[in-house]
Order: structure tokens, then C-alpha cells, then sequence
């Protein structure tokens, strides 16, 4: 009775406990070590503790020659390579009891916290730039105006005359101008919430990119179907989704990938926070394809306003796509290596937990 209470005490905790013996085989792990490791308790015990890393890991040595010894260690940040192939940053620590023979690990898991902790700065930041690329864009547009109703009146006086063109070339580029100021102010519209299923919106980019994809690309999809509706502006998801998928598109079709593909992909997630709002469910949409990858100084920055990895890129419609699923409470994610780019679309569920 007193190990079942004990064990309940244990399995409450954040903190990951594993008890191994001599040879790291598994005496005991809680729940929180179950859920860091994805792996079940009842089938492990007696398990070598050494199997769940990956070859080059030498967490298990570690931990063994703490036993042997008789020391005690503490790792912060540390880098497991686990045998699933994930990797995760932990702090750990390994107390040894030559006595009993065996060690007490414990460990918490940080890559959530550091998670939280980039995207509450990276959205303050995209805030703060947002603004002042708003503030440059009504500035710059101000003036357009007058220069575009000048050049009209210079126009209407030099009618007929050989100069007039260089009129025409004046409000063509002013209109230019003010077409690329409104994309920097971004969408003006407000989120009308009306329950949507995803799969409706990715179904819609999907039929546009169809229209013009060429026969080199493939569109792939993998959905998971049990993602219920969630409240949104279709129009705004849409917009969003084709901007992503068509940056991946012509990311393809300028470095002439072979056997280039983009997959759609839904899941579900649970647990999630962004920001500081934690969500019991969230969709998560994620856009890959197998190009070049964005170079890495740009990964940090891409979403940032005027910031493109591409030739003909203006650097607008990523951060345009990041604005509108901001709007959702949402967020945009990236990550990227040559050959597979993933962006990763994380759309809460119902209703978020401060």
C-alpha cells in the first residue's frame, strides 16, 4: 500500500525519475520519464536503459561510471540522441547508492521551455517590426499620391508630345509602388471566427497550386482526418497556406529539383503552448518539400518583413502568412536542411489555458 502511494506521489511529479541497477537495466520509471521518452513503463522494466540511445549517446556510460565510482553529476543542457531518432535538450542529474547498487536519475525536459521562450521573443519582435514596417509603408505611401496626380497633370499637358512616356513610366512605377506598400501594411480585414475544417482549406490551395504546377512537381497530401473544425477566417487560412505552398513551389521549379515534391500533412497536437497560452489541442499544418532548404543565416529571419532567400522574391508573403495566423492565435514554425524544408502551421482548438 505504501509503494501504491508512493508510486502516485512519483507519477505527479514534472520531473523524469528512473531507478536503474548495476548493468542500467530499468527498476522503476515514473510517468513523466514515460511521456519524455515515449516509451511504457510495464514493458521496460528490465530493459537495458542503454537501448533507448542512440549509439553515440554516451549518456549511458555516464551514468554507469557514476555508479562505479560512487559520484554524483549534474548536466545542464545537455543533448540526448535517443534510439527513436529524436533528439531533445535536458538538464539531468545521477545520484548513485553503491549500497543498494543501483542510481536515481532525474531529469526535465527543455526543449518546451526553451520552445516558449524563443516564441514569446520572436513574436514581441515581429510585433515591434511589424509596426515600424507599417509606419515606413504609410510614410512612403503619403507621397505617392501626389507624385502619381503631378505626373497625371504633367501627362494631360504633354499629350501627343515624345515626352509624354516618361509620364506614363512615372505613375506606372508609382503605382508599383503603392501596391507593394499595401502588402507591407498587411491585411486590413478582421478575423470573421466561423468554424472551418482545415482539410476544406487545404483542399481549396490544393486545387489552385494544380492549376499551374508543372509536371515536375508533385503534390502530395497526408491528413489526418479526426482534426475537428476550428473557429477561423477561411479566406485568411487560405491565403496564408498558398503563400507557403507557393514559395516551396517556385523554391522547386528555380534550383530544377528532380524528383521534386511538397506535401500537405495535418496532425494533431495536444499540450501545446504558444506564447503563454497553453492549448489542450491544437491542428498542426505542415507544408515540406524537398528543395535546396533556406540558407541558414535567413531561418531566423524569414518571417521578418523584405527578408527572401529567392532571386525574385519581394519577402513579403511569409511575413504576411505569420500575420494572418498570428491573427488565429496561431503560429508559424520552420525548420530546414537541404532537401527538406518544413513549415509547421500550429492552430489551437478550442479554447487556450493561461
Amino acid at each position: 500500500m505504501l509503494t501504491t502511494h508512493f508510486d502516485k506521489v512519483l507519477d505527479n511529479l514534472l520531473t523524469a525519475i528512473v531507478v536503474l541497477d548495476a548493468d542500467l537495466g530499468i527498476l522503476y520509471m515514473n510517468a513523466a520519464a514515460e511521456n519524455m521518452l515515449r516509451i511504457s513503463g510495464q514493458h521496460t522494466q528490465g530493459t537495458n536503459f542503454g537501448d533507448y540511445f542512440a549509439e553515440g549517446d554516451d549518456t549511458p556510460y555516464s551514468i554507469k561510471d557514476a555508479l562505479s565510482r560512487g559520484v554524483n553529476f549534474t548536466k545542464r543542457r545537455a543533448r540526448w540522441q535517443l534510439a527513436n531518432a529524436r533528439e531533445m535538450t535536458v538538464d539531468y542529474s545521477v545520484t548513485p547508492d553503491q549500497d543498494e547498487n543501483h542510481v536515481v536519475l532525474e531529469a526535465q525536459a527543455l526543449d518546451r521551455l526553451l520552445r516558449i521562450s524563443r516564441d514569446e521573443a520572436w513574436i514581441a519582435s515581429q510585433e515591434t517590426t511589424n509596426n515600424m514596417v507599417r509606419s515606413m509603408a504609410h510614410e512612403i505611401k503619403n507621397p505617392l499620391g501626389g507624385i502619381r496626380g503631378a505626373a497625371q497633370l504633367l501627362s494631360r499637358e504633354l499629350e501627343g508630345h515624345e515626352l509624354d512616356e516618361f509620364t506614363k513610366i512615372i505613375i506606372d512605377e508609382t503605382d508599383r509602388l503603392r501596391r507593394l506598400t499595401d502588402r507591407m501594411l498587411g491585411p486590413n480585414k478582421p478575423v470573421h471566427h466561423r468554424p472551418v475544417n482545415i482539410h476544406e482549406v487545404l483542399e481549396h490551395v490544393s486545387s489552385v497550386t494544380n492549376l499551374n504546377l508543372p509536371d515536375s512537381i508533385r503534390l502530395n497530401k497526408d491528413y489526418d482526418p479526426s482534426i475537428p473544425d476550428l473557429l477561423g477566417d477561411k479566406e485568411q487560412l487560405i491565403q496564408a497556406t498558398l503563400n507557403i505552398v507557393n514559395n516551396a513551389v517556385q523554391a522547386l521549379e528555380e534550383n530544377k529539383i528532380d524528383h521534386a515534391s511538397v506535401t500537405l500533412k495535418t496532425r494533431i497536437r495536444r499540450r501545446f503552448t504558444i506564447g503563454r497560452k497553453n492549448h489542450r489541442l491544437i491542428a498542426e499544418v505542415s507544408i515540406i518539400d524537398n528543395g535546396p532548404g533556406i540558407p541558414p543565416e535567413l531561418v531566423e529571419d524569414i518571417f521578418f518583413p523584405m527578408i527572401t532567400g529567392r532571386a525574385e522574391g519581394t519577402g513579403l508573403g511569409l511575413a504576411i502568412s505569420q500575420n494572418l495566423i498570428t491573427r488565429h492565435e496561431g503560429l508559424i514554425e520552420v525548420s530546414s536542411i537541404p532537401g527538406n524544408t518544413e513549415f509547421k502551421m500550429y492552430l489551437p482548438l478550442g479554447t487556450a489555458n493561461a
